[in-house]
């Protein structure tokens, strides 16, 4: 008996979640067949309230739960509100288009191609940063500053540095592939860093150890011990690092707002935009192509915080 109580529990668990989900989803359908959002807003936080109140955590969990909900609120019903507002007609229509095409084939290959880069070159440096050594501070500052540059100002910065006459000379910048992976990975690489570092440091060290002793080199001990254990964090921070450069704006507006690109089904280079970028012109040009774009990022960015989400968890179960 006792062994079977904890899967009929994660079942109840799951149960529970769905009711809770299915509920959410009627309410917000009711709500918005009637025109009256608000309804849906306060039904979303008073149910939220009574959720704090039959787990009994007393009136701190309700108060938890309520504020808690609020923000949820806050959270994702701006991005339901978004998919319900686009038809699928309209989306339909701007996926016909050759320019929407090539922006999400540039919004997919740009991304991709910065997160290559991001990994090969931040997956040694988080292998160096999981030991103590002089100035890792120093480093690691290094490596979480581009989160806090404002993002214009970081591509103001990668095309002054890699620009005409900058660092890279011979390599073409502004209104070019190069110059947007670039700004990409300037704002992205650190949660490839930070990822593959913290994947590192759960490895075992006595594990590596073993293996030292055992007669392995230090490569064969990191290709056979330390990279499958890390391998999670490093695959984690790599989806991070892609996400994270496909919602990038400031930086690529600045850098590449136009970009010359190879597009296979053309078989020739063509001018395209940028997603984030795309998005904010339709906006001036044709609302209903703008948020029906907006939507097919918004499915890429929900496929990549799923697999985020299925690389992270812990087995057993949802929590």
């Amino acid at each position: 008996m006792v062994a079977v109580r904890p899967a009929a529990s994660s079942v109840g668990r799951r149960v529970l979640v769905l009711a809770v989900a299915a509920v959410q989803v009627a309410a917000f359908l009711v709500a918005d067949a009637l025109g009256r959002p608000t309804l849906y807003v306060v039904f979303a936080v008073v149910s939220a309230a009574c959720l704090g109140a039959l787990a009994d955590r007393g009136a701190f969990g309700v108060v938890a739960a309520c504020l808690g909900g609020a923000l949820l609120v806050a959270l994702v019903y701006p991005l339901v509100t978004l998919v319900t507002v686009a038809s699928p007609e309209s989306v339909l229509a701007a996926l016909a288009r050759p320019d929407v095409r090539r922006t999400l084939y540039l919004s997919v290959y740009g991304p991709l191609l910065a997160t290559l880069l991001a990994c090969l070159l931040g997956v040694p440096l988080a292998l160096l940063l999981r030991r103590d050594f002089a100035g890792r501070p120093v480093v690691e500052a290094l490596v979480d500053l581009p989160l806090v540059v404002p993002h214009s100002v970081a591509g103001l910065a990668v095309l002054l540095a890699f620009g005409e006459g900058g660092a890279l000379p011979s390599l073409p910048v502004l209104g070019a592939v190069p110059g947007l992976v670039l700004a990409l990975t300037f704002v992205s690489a650190p949660y490839a860093v930070n990822g593959a570092r913290e994947g590192f440091e759960t490895v075992d060290r006595d594990a590596e150890r073993a293996a030292r002793s055992l007669g392995a080199s230090r490569f064969e001990t990191f290709r056979r011990v330390t990279a499958p254990l890390a391998v999670r964090g490093v695959l984690s921070g790599a989806v991070l690092s892609w996400a994270r450069a496909v919602s990038e704006y400031g930086a690529v507006a600045v850098v590449a707002y136009n970009v010359t690109v190879f597009y296979p089904p053309a078989g020739e280079r063509v001018q395209a935009m940028f997603g984030s970028v795309f998005v904010v012109r339709e906006l001036d040009v044709n609302f209903d192509a703008a948020v029906a774009v907006a939507v097919c990022l918004l499915a890429v960015c929900v496929v990549v915080f799923l697999v985020v989400r299925a690389l992270t968890r812990e087995t057993g179960g949802w929590r």
